[in-house]
């Protein structure tokens, strides 16, 4: 953790000396959903690979540069693309971006991801507000010493989805029309898409999609204190649920669909934030 801290302020400093923007509100865009950008009135970019020490995504369908602009009034910043722990990152660096936006004043953090659902009633393309989570398999980031500054030793968890953001989150659906299911996301490590045995495994630990990011995320984030929602796109059923052998090409093609309702839930419910 303290190596961590130390390679964070490296990195905070070096986003500083190009850019001044200060963010009240944080984006992590997920798999395929990349173009969700455009609604942003973009007033910099800064491409993860002229940060010093910063990890950059090795993933297809994950561009690898932060965004800052505004979403009506609100100042945001968003990570189009993210790292993943099968990546080969340490699980420090999958969560020092978190942690470098909560730095550059992001007191929200608001959550994306592309998903295997694992809940029977669930469809491809479907978008669940994940009201809790299970992390299965994948190192917590606050093992190691504390350090302070971050945050508290032991962190309360029991309700890391800020239940304000999740209100807002539903009146937007309803105000658009937009279908949104609601579920427990459990993080697992990947990169290989889980076998029939493991999802049987998921549904009955309580978990409603599965996927291979964001846990962590929300883990380091609610250390620092930072008020969370997440929304995951439902992009496959998973493993056995189907006949079908799963591809990343058709978890991509799937969020792609399903972009132009997350597009509005994401940017509406951001707008009303502050």
């Amino acid at each position: 953790m303290k190596k961590d801290y130390e390679k964070l302020l490296k990195c905070y400093e070096s986003v500083r000396e190009k850019i001044k923007f200060q963010p009240k509100a944080a984006i992590v865009l997920g798999s395929g959903l990349g173009n969700f950008a455009d609604q942003i009135e973009i007033a910099e970019e800064l491409p993860y690979g002229e940060i010093e020490g910063f990890p950059v995504s090795t993933v297809p369908g994950h561009e690898g540069k932060f965004i800052f602009g505004y979403l009506g009034k609100v100042p945001v910043v968003c990570m189009k693309g993210r790292v993943h722990y099968y990546e080969g990152y340490p699980i420090g660096d999958v969560v020092l971006p978190t942690r470098l936006m909560k730095m550059m004043g992001a007191e929200i953090l608001f959550l994306t991801n592309a998903s295997g659902g694992v809940n029977a009633s669930f469809h491809a393309g479907d978008l669940m507000m994940i009201t809790d989570h299970i992390s299965c398999f994948v190192p917590n980031p606050l093992v190691g010493p504390n350090v302070e500054e971050l945050g508290t030793r032991f962190p309360d968890m029991s309700s890391v989805y800020d239940k304000g953001l999740q209100e807002i989150l539903r009146q937007t659906a309803e105000e658009y029309g937009i279908p949104m299911k609601e579920g427990v996301y459990m993080q697992l490590t990947g990169p290989s898409f889980e076998s029939p045995a493991e999802i049987r495994m998921v549904r009955v630990l309580g978990a409603d999609a599965v996927g291979m990011s964001t846990v962590v995320e929300a883990i380091a984030a609610n250390h620092m204190g930072m008020r969370i929602c997440g929304i995951s796109c439902v992009c496959n059923l998973a493993a056995g649920m189907t006949e079908n052998p799963l591809t990343h090409e058709e978890v991509q093609e799937a969020a792609s669909q399903a972009a132009p309702l997350f597009t509005k839930l994401v940017a509406e419910s951001v707008k009303k934030f502050l």
